[in-house]
């Protein structure tokens, strides 16, 4: 059967059909990620906490002080690797495998992470590191080529794949941290964690039939000796990944210095290319800067923001004790959940504005969601000063509407940027544009767990005031600082779009 003409010219060895109007390989990309993001999510609704109180609990009001910094390098390298990963797919083992090879690794670190010593710890937090790093750009540039350059169902695509990272991020919590980490202990759900990577894996195996030859080796690279020497490379970088966890300020340096290397890199490739695609290089570095700026402040989520639902927050269900123990997980599903109900809405609006030639630019996407994610720290911020109860506490609602202020910001920035890079790179550079986009989430990551570390450190609970108004003070920086890179990029959209020559 013909396809409809909206899904031509197809890519090269894409098997036919499509389900609910976008290719059939969409799905199994989706669950396939919903796995995989279960495991990482439910690792990290506990991480911090889990390290403040196991690993830094005679360190007093500085344990989470040190858990965010651990928490802020460990997802900072979880992102940088993300441009090894992308070149590693693009030049050497394809997309499938370098996702397979990734999720094997990932699996293995997870379940180190029960072992309850801080070396063996870090050392699994290392493979973790290294596994996500060939998983998580490869299978996000899958998604952007299962559709024809110029096709309008591409954002919508991607949206669509960002439902499954977070139905996936929305069930782990629940699990890892409200049930498991309340009932036997909060290592479990590191357990749990790695059964839900396993599972990632074999759906992976089970759904290579219906990619086709999408991100399959080229001819002449699909050896399997190739698949073995990434692998003892990977665990080369892992132990790279051992030292930089626990050398913060070198971690930092090094950061700033893949980052200034690639940013060379696109502005001599787009040289080579000509001067269009310089430009959209340019445009698109400037949206990374833009990208590293809101996740600086989301980023707070898992280290910060779940101090204080711990520590600060009332009870949304059951007693304090069971709350403190793990119940407090069910703030790290507030965003997901959100995100499931939100991200269709998303995807139907921006087709239906760009009708009506009012979808806004990609630039004022992102303005908007700086926006959106200052003005939920302003409301929590106008929580702590004016809703504390008698016990210090401030109402569970406040911080669910801070996590909504976020997602609608999410929704702004994270989906659309995916799209963004796989559009403004050249066909060659999509795998190390997408590890770069993720780069700069890994300096937001480094830059989030200082923060954290600032807001989170001086002591923790309601009997400490001091530490509350500490949370006030950083968020109230916070506000302002989104607030303001919000309206300078409002501002410069129009530059940036000439930038970008036509891509939408």
């Amino acid at each position: 059967m013909s396809q409809p003409e909206s899904t031509t010219p197809h890519q090269p060895g894409l098997p036919a059909g499509e389900f609910l109007g976008h290719p059939k390989a969409l799905w199994q990309l989706f669950t396939i990620e919903m796995w995989e993001r279960f495991a990482f999510y439910g690792m990290r609704a506990i991480l911090a906490v889990y390290v403040a109180t196991t690993f830094f609990g005679h360190l007093g009001d500085q344990a989470n002080a040190e858990a965010s910094l651990v928490y802020g390098g460990y997802t900072a390298l979880v992102y940088a690797t993300g441009i090894a990963g992308g070149y590693v797919a693009d030049r050497v083992l394809g997309y499938q495998r370098s996702i397979l090879l990734g999720a094997i690794i990932m699996a293995a670190g997870l379940f180190v992470l029960t072992i309850e010593d801080l070396n063996w710890f870090l050392i699994g937090l290392a493979l973790v590191v290294a596994g996500n790093g060939l998983f998580k750009p490869n299978i996000s540039a899958m998604i952007g080529k299962l559709y024809a350059p110029g096709d309008v169902r591409r954002d919508s695509g991607f949206t669509i794949f960002y439902m499954g990272i977070n139905l996936g991020a929305f069930i782990a919590p629940f699990i890892t941290s409200a049930w498991i980490g309340t009932q036997y202990g909060l290592k479990w759900g590191f357990f749990a964690a790695g059964i839900g990577m396993i599972l990632s894996t074999l759906w992976l195996e089970w759904a290579k039939g219906s990619l086709g030859s999408v991100g399959r080796p080229e001819p002449g690279k699909d050896s399997w000796t190739r698949f073995f020497v990434v692998g003892l490379a990977a665990l080369g970088l892992a132990a790279v990944c051992y030292f930089l966890l626990s050398a913060s300020t070198v971690l930092g340096f090094i950061l700033v210095g893949i980052m200034a290397g690639l940013c060379v890199y696109f502005v001599v490739s787009g040289v080579r290319l000509g001067k269009v695609q310089l430009q959209r290089y340019i445009a698109m570095l400037l949206l990374f800067l833009a990208n590293a700026c809101f996740w600086a402040l989301f980023e707070q989520a898992g280290s910060s923001l779940n101090f204080f639902a711990r520590e600060f927050s009332t009870p949304m269900y059951g007693d304090s004790a069971s709350w403190q123990a793990g119940g407090f997980g069910v703030f790290q599903s507030a965003n997901p959940l959100y995100i499931l109900l939100f991200a269709p809405v998303f995807a139907a609006i921006w087709p239906r504005l760009e009708k009506l030639g009012m979808n806004p630019s990609i630039p004022r996407k992102f303005a908007l969601g700086l926006i959106q994610v200052a003005l939920g720290f302003f409301v929590l911020v106008w929580a702590i000063n004016n809703m504390q109860n008698p016990a210090g506490l401030v109402p569970w609602i406040f911080l669910a509407i801070c996590y909504l202020l976020h997602t609608t910001g999410e929704l702004c920035i994270s989906p659309i940027g995916l799209s963004m890079v796989t559009k403004l790179a050249d066909d060659k550079d999509v795998g190390l544009a997408m590890g770069g986009w993720f780069l700069s989430i890994a300096m937001a990551q480094y830059v989030a767990g200082i923060i954290a570390a600032i807001a989170s450190g001086g002591g923790h609970g309601p009997a400490e005031g001091a530490a509350i108004a500490q949370y006030s003070d950083t968020y109230m920086q916070l506000f302002w600082l989104g607030l303001v890179f919000g309206i300078v990029y409002l501002v410069a959209a129009p530059l940036i779009n000439k930038l970008m020559h036509g891509v939408k």
